[in-house]
């Protein structure tokens, strides 16, 4: 992994999934689900321990089909149709019931489903789960799940924005009437409506476009494949310099970071060095950061929970007061 983590120092207990330094980023992990499998028990067991042990914040990744790699030769995506996903929104209904962790899906690829039926979606979780649901969304890249699920893959990027502002008019009004390029509502709403109005909506991605539309749109960013340096550094400035167009304040929008355990089967991060990375995160302006435990050669649950056991010391932790 590649980063340029800041100083260095030592933290103490903090509850609440903060690190114990100061302004110190709010502490979550990556549903490891392509790896731990279907169980329901086991999903259970991982989102509780991951409460106990501290952690504030729970992101799940979405997709909701894998190409055939034997039908689509040459697939070169990360995943494919026989990896494992749990549906966000189902799952958190699930999990809304047992915790006490802020949902975040990071990220829901928002052009390739429906705008009302997502509003609803969300609303209801929103509701079940006490006004902890953080929607992130994207733009995705897998053209054939597009296809199957009846949307264009070439305009998403357009779509989106359109999407994000029927999101919170469904969430805010009690009806609306909404005709735009792509969307179309007549006098009608969703009830009950969420807790939070409207709830955040983050964005993803960190190309020149996927910043400029967090700037102008979003109340968080998530950016995907950089770390603390230069290139996030250059990212942001767009970020901000989009933030500032639309009349917005640069300093109010989030941050997601993720910390990645390991890659392509080894793991990355050595012993002590964890939260050097968290403050280089901290340092360069991030508000919330997941420990990412996926693709580490960790293929039971135990050794997921094992590591974030170790990084739950590491950083100081205190154990949920309900665990």
């Amino acid at each position: 992994m590649t980063s340029d983590p800041g100083p260095a120092g030592q933290a103490s207990g903090g509850a609440g999934g903060h690190l114990a330094v100061t302004a110190g980023p709010e502490l979550g992990v990556v549903y490891p689900q392509t790896e731990i499998g279907t169980d329901a028990a086991t999903v259970r067991r991982y989102a509780l321990e991951v409460e106990a042990l501290g952690f504030a914040h729970l992101v799940v990744y979405d997709h909701v089909l894998g190409a055939d790699k034997e039908v689509h030769q040459g697939w070169s995506g990360y995943y494919d149709s026989e990896t494992t996903f749990h549906e966000p929104m189902v799952l958190f209904g699930y999990l809304a019931a047992l915790t006490s962790l802020e949902l975040v899906t990071g990220i829901l690829v928002l052009p390739q489903r429906q705008t009302a039926l997502v509003a609803k979606q969300a609303a209801e979780v929103d509701i079940l789960s006490n006004g902890r649901l953080r929607l992130g969304v994207g733009i995705g890249w897998n053209s054939v799940e597009y296809e199957a699920l009846g949307k264009k893959f070439t305009d998403r990027g357009r779509r989106i924005e359109e999407q994000v502002e029927l999101l919170r008019r469904l969430w805010t009004e009690p009806s609306i009437t909404y005709l735009g390029h792509d969307e179309l509502v007549t006098g009608a709403g969703i009830c009950p409506p969420p807790l939070q109005r409207p709830i955040p909506v983050w964005f993803g991605g960190d190309t020149p476009a996927a910043c400029r539309r967090a700037g102008r749109l979003g109340d968080g960013w998530m950016p995907d494949h950089l770390a603390p340096g230069p290139e996030l550094a250059e990212a942001r400035a767009i970020l901000d310099e989009a933030a500032r167009e639309a009349g917005r304040d640069p300093s109010a929008i989030g941050m997601q970071a993720r910390i990645r355990w390991g890659r392509g089967g080894v793991p990355e991060v050595a012993p002590g060095e964890l939260q050097d990375l968290v403050l280089g995160w901290r340092d360069a302006g991030a508000t919330h950061v997941a420990l990412s435990t996926m693709d580490a050669g960790l293929r039971q649950v135990e050794g997921h929970l094992e590591v974030l056991r170790s990084a739950a010391a590491e950083l100081g932790l205190e154990p949920a007061a309900s665990a």
